[in-house]
């Protein structure tokens, strides 16, 4: 190397150097960087259990260098349960999409909360099925067109999009929840602080940690990954506010 040259970035050892499968525009990477990126300078990876649930998120085992289990579609928060009750030394955490998480496994991640288990969630929300075809999915935003809602999701209906963080958020045993985006330099720092701080919940033992993450699907929404990105800024975070709901850290 040069010596006027530096290394001004390098991908955490936990990411295994693939291509994945994800479409151009999917922030499903962005996210695995960062949670790649939080295990190893937490000195985690080593002891960590990942929980992959069914959708495009189910393939994260294929990407980092952690030990992993698949779950059942819905079920990641109990087979995350289970796995950390049968071994509480380890930490473990669950990578779930809108479709996983708020459809079918809406009952299984509110009584995890509410119980108060000792895991970390990481929550992708991009408004729709996006393995299976472009389903609407319970975050789906009023108006938008899925191929089961052709002429736009209609309140009347099908109701409004269901806001998960605010739910989690007030649930007894949550310690930590908070919504971030990765749509630009500063929204992907202030994620990284969140994933961290839902971490540290975990290793602390006050309780459940989660952190909704908003993101793109180019394919499924019929856009470019540019205009993606611009409709995180301009219809999801207005509709989705981003933030911190509840932090028993600061307690």
């Amino acid at each position: 190397m040069d010596s006027q040259e530096k290394v001004v970035f390098s991908p955490s050892k936990v990411l295994v150097d693939r291509p994945t499968h994800y479409c151009p525009g999917c922030q499903h990477g962005t996210t695995h960087r960062i949670v790649a990126e939080c295990l190893e300078e937490m000195g985690l990876a080593e002891n960590a259990i990942c929980i992959a649930s069914i959708g495009c998120s189910v393939f994260i085992y294929n990407y980092l260098n952690v030990d992993s289990v698949e779950a059942p579609h819905g079920r990641a928060p109990a087979v995350a349960t289970g796995a950390k009750r049968a071994r509480p030394d380890k930490f473990v955490f669950a990578y779930q999409g809108d479709g996983d998480l708020a459809s079918i496994g809406l009952a299984e991640i509110m009584h995890a909360a509410n119980r108060g288990e000792k895991l970390s969630i990481i929550f992708v929300n991009n408004t729709v099925y996006g393995m299976t075809g472009g389903q609407m999915a319970p975050t789906t935003m009023v108006g938008q067109r899925t191929t089961t809602s052709p002429r736009g999701r209609n309140p009347e209906n099908e109701g409004m999009p269901i806001r998960m963080t605010e739910i989690i958020a007030g649930l007894g045993g949550t310690a930590y929840a908070a919504r971030v985006a990765v749509n630009n330099v500063a929204n992907i720092a202030k994620a990284k602080r969140a994933v961290k701080k839902a971490f540290e919940v975990q290793q602390k033992g006050l309780g459940f940690g989660f952190v909704e993450f908003l993101s793109t699907c180019p394919t499924n929404w019929k856009m470019s990954p540019i205009e993606a990105n611009k409709r995180i800024e301009t219809e999801m975070i207005p509709y989705f506010p981003l933030g911190v709901y509840t932090d028993k850290t600061k307690a």
